[in-house]
């Protein structure tokens, strides 16, 4: 056996026998790397003469080429028989369930956003919204409150600090500047709810400096004070899920509707314990009346063509008599435990396409 066919068959027996890439990439080196076996050869031959290198040069190149393919193959099998080894060690069965994650809770305020949406929206009502932060016309005037009332004191309303112009914008203490605005921009008929943050400087179990409220606008030629009442009659009995629910309407006074009413829900308080749509008591949940005529001015709608009725509501009250939630201040105290108690999960959402 000549001196190359011995060199092939070491190198062959070897390549075979290699048992992992790293001693296949040393075999390599050994090989064909620059101070290889084959590579050696290569350099000797220049010592033959012309023919001789010729003929030698060739049997190395197939030589080489030989054993570079046979490197490259061993090394494809050895990769294949890692990876096998892998899938075998690293094998997840896709059959066992997933462990479950730690699911975030929707906030009852949300909820019941939705909830409050979803009713109204199947009624035909439209969301508007607007600014946090009023002026004293869209927030006071044009809703007919006088100058002496209350909410414009300092004890009950947060003011800003005083503009050049000697006017101070104010932190809004309801909804109902969304309804002056829609007002203003939109041509009757209109038909809106209008939820969102509020801010009044109170706070105790039933009261927060901060505080969400819906108000709800109805504008056109015909509305009367018999379609306020069945409106809300169909809300309350569909939000406190009683189709039975009772309902009543008592006189008030508010500066921007005439006549005004508040709203009861019939419940029951015996052995301390509050159930809505039993018992003989009542709860009061809400304030509502017609659009006072000078509100409609202030917006420039002509009140002897137009009318319509207005009713507002803090969600977060309606929420603690849905959910039996005691007291109004953990609504804001970021407690992990207590939404876990109170929260929903994300899926339970309500729309007007998935219902309540």
């Amino acid at each position: 056996m000549s001196e190359l066919e011995k060199l092939r068959a070491e190198l062959g027996k070897r390549i075979e026998g290699a048992g992992d890439l790293q001693s296949l990439e040393q075999l390599r080196i050994e090989a064909l790397g620059k101070k290889g076996l084959i590579t050696q050869q290569m350099k000797s031959l220049g010592q033959l003469d012309a023919e001789e290198r010729r003929l030698r040069g060739q049997q190395l190149n197939a030589l080489k080429d030989e054993i570079a393919e046979a490197l490259e193959g061993r090394k494809g099998a050895l990769e294949g028989a890692e990876l096998d080894a892998r899938l075998q060690a690293e094998r997840i069965d896709v059959t066992l369930p997933a462990r479950p994650a730690e699911l975030g809770r929707l906030h009852p305020i949300s909820r019941t956003v939705d909830e409050l949406v979803a009713i109204f929206g199947e009624m035909g009502f439209s969301v508007a919204n607007g600014p946090h932060i009023e002026d004293d016309f869209h927030n006071f005037t044009a809703l007919n409150i006088p100058e002496e009332h209350p909410a414009r004191q300092e004890h009950d309303t947060f003011y800003l600090p005083e503009r050049e112009d000697g006017s101070r914008l104010v932190l809004r203490t309801h909804t109902s500047p969304v309804q002056i605005r829609t007002m203003q921009k939109t041509t009757p008929p209109l038909r809106i709810i209008a939820p969102g943050r509020t801010f009044r400087s109170d706070s105790d179990a039933t009261h927060s400096p901060m505080f969400h409220q819906i108000e709800g606008l109805v504008i056109d030629e015909k509305t009367h004070m018999g379609h306020l009442k069945g409106t809300l009659i169909d809300f309350c009995r569909a939000f406190f899920d009683v189709d039975d629910l009772p309902v009543r309407f008592r006189p008030s006074y508010f500066p921007f509707t005439e006549p005004s009413a508040e709203v009861d829900i019939g419940c029951s308080r015996e052995g301390g314990q509050l159930k809505i749509g039993a018992g003989k008591d009542w709860l009061e949940i809400l304030g509502s009346g017609m659009v006072h005529p000078k509100v409609l001015e202030h917006c420039g709608i002509d009140p002897r063509k137009y009318q319509g009725f207005a009713f507002g509501m803090g969600i977060e009250r309606i929420a603690m008599l849905k959910y039996g939630i005691p007291d109004l201040r953990t609504f804001y105290d970021s407690d992990l435990r207590w939404l876990r108690h109170y929260g929903f999960l994300p899926l339970e959402t309500p729309s007007m396409v998935r219902g309540l």
